[in-house]
């Protein structure tokens, strides 16, 4: 017994060590292989003296997103408000929806299918047309919420279906109400599918702002990342076309890492998904 509570602490300062150094890692070998890809990507340009309107050099790609930042943070800027404008509305709709569906199947039966084909038919395909009938700014963020609005009609659908059934009898047999079992029982069971679907549109959502923009080819001071991308192709301002595609890569990554915290701090506390990467 002695022996046994002896070995207990050593084990887990063992499996302490063990996550600090994987998680260390998972930051390490990324950056490293960055760094060797941008040596690598510089030594290409340079040996083989590669003109910067085909193949820049990333130190010029570094030089032309510090010189022409201002254009490219408000540029970034009009693109995350829209992106964000459309996630907000395809989490609040998509929620909603899927509410209406697990509540009535005639609801369900009308309106699915035809969520289905809006989420099946190319973007690129409806922005021309929702430009044809909407503003500029309408039609961007309508191309934004119909990218997103899918994966969280249907993971928040599959989340209010996967509730277990001996709950949910347990709820008729108390005498709880339609809506007590919504609210107390169904809702934060299919809380971490309404989330997981949240992280899959935000980065869709970005993708159907930055289509709209390409399609909607406007200049002036309300242009997005997208259209200052068109526009560096259309100039041979290569350098300055990897400079907004690095911004845009970034606000990505940026949009899915603040999801994935706000899914992380709201499901810490009681569901297994975090709980057993804490274990």
């Amino acid at each position: 017994m002695t022996a046994a509570y002896k070995s207990a602490p050593r084990g887990t300062q063992q499996a302490s060590r063990a996550m600090a150094r994987d998680r260390f890692l998972r930051l390490l070998l990324p950056a490293a292989t960055l760094l060797i890809g941008l040596a690598l990507w510089e030594a290409v340009v340079d040996i083989n003296d590669i003109p910067p309107y085909v193949l820049p050099a990333p130190t010029l790609i570094a030089k032309t997103l510090v010189t022409d930042w201002q254009a490219l943070w408000a540029s970034l800027l009009v693109t995350l408000r829209t992106t964000i404008q459309g996630l907000l509305l395809a989490f609040g709709g998509g929620v909603a929806l899927a509410i209406l569906f697990n509540q009535s199947r005639l609801v369900e039966y009308s309106f699915y299918p035809y969520a289905v084909i809006l989420q099946v038919t190319p973007v690129v395909a409806i922005a021309p047309l929702l430009l044809v009938y909407l503003p500029q700014p309408l039609a961007v963020l309508a191309s934004a919420w119909i990218v997103a609005f899918f994966p969280v009609l249907a993971n928040a659908t599959l989340g209010l279906r996967s509730v277990d059934r001996n709950l949910v009898d347990l709820f008729e047999l108390y005498g709880a109400s339609r809506m007590q079992t919504l609210l107390r029982l169904k809702l934060p069971a299919a809380l971490p599918y309404m989330l997981g679907g949240l992280k899959i549109a935000g980065g869709l959502a970005l993708i159907g702002a930055v289509v709209a923009e390409i399609a909607a080819g406007s200049a002036g001071a309300g242009s997005g990342l997208a259209y200052r991308i068109a526009e560096s192709g259309y100039r041979l301002d290569i350098p300055r076309m990897f400079a907004a595609l690095i911004l845009l890569s970034v606000a990505g990554v940026a949009i899915f890492a603040a999801l994935s915290l706000f899914s992380y701090l709201v499901l810490r506390r009681w569901h297994e998904s975090v709980l057993a990467e804490e274990r």
